[in-house]
């Protein structure tokens, strides 16, 4: 995080700290105030580690390299990569506790609260809202409007990819002692899990950096565009 946070500063200045302040400071408090649910799917939680941090902030670090170069653009594709970050974590916390039943992206089956790929309306409606939280903060600290479009849309597409990675590569195990789903190959108790579907090796945090990544990468894109 402390690496992660001085590239950041060091690349942007204060303007793109603020963006990552907000950041942080929405992302914790929404999964403080609504932490995910699926207990049956034995996710994290909301206390972030060292390859959740890196799984959200290694994308936005690098964007906010090109800073040194050319500023604007540094503030750009760390809004994006930010604004896509925030979007899955505010459609997790948000879709968890609606009490409605998630489909799964691909399929359109009824999924359990918190299965990876798995969509509701009030987490997509939550998804914005993360989204332009950060868009906002970044349009306003960068001085440029077309930057919340922008991030806001980028956010978004950064969410969508995430649940289409999840719902298709995503490992999903059982565990065959305490007869449960679970986001992890060696669960809780110590037992080998089955793999039920996806790659093994495909973690979530994985899902959450190839997501993001592709946002940066739509946010460069769009910057050569519309310079």
């Amino acid at each position: 995080a402390w690496a992660v946070g001085t590239i950041i500063l060091i690349s942007t200045g204060w303007q793109g700290g603020g963006v990552l302040a907000v950041f942080f400071v929405a992302s914790t408090a929404v999964s403080r105030i609504l932490p995910p649910q699926g207990d049956n799917l034995d996710v994290k939680g909301d206390r972030r580690d060292a390859w959740q941090v890196l799984a959200n902030g290694a994308v936005a670090a690098g964007g906010a390299l090109f800073g040194l170069e050319e500023p604007a653009l540094g503030m750009w594709l760390l809004t994006a990569s930010l604004a896509a970050s925030a979007s899955d974590t505010w459609a997790t916390a948000v879709g968890t506790w609606s009490g409605k039943t998630p489909r799964d992206i691909w399929t359109g089956r009824a999924v359990a609260p918190g299965t990876s790929g798995g969509v509701t309306l009030p987490g997509t409606m939550g998804a914005i809202g993360g989204a332009a939280i950060v868009a906002t903060s970044g349009a306003l600290l960068a001085e440029s409007w077309r930057l919340f479009g922008a991030a806001t849309l980028l956010g978004l597409l950064g969410m969508a990819v995430d649940s289409l990675l999840g719902g298709a590569a995503q490992g999903s195990f059982y565990c065959p002692e305490c007869k449960r789903s679970t986001e992890r190959s060696i669960h809780r108790c110590g037992a080998a899990t089955i793999l039920k579907k996806g790659w093994r090796w495909f973690s979530n945090d994985l899902v959450n950096f190839g997501a993001i990544a592709v946002a940066a990468l739509a946010g460069w894109l769009v910057w050569q565009w519309w310079p």
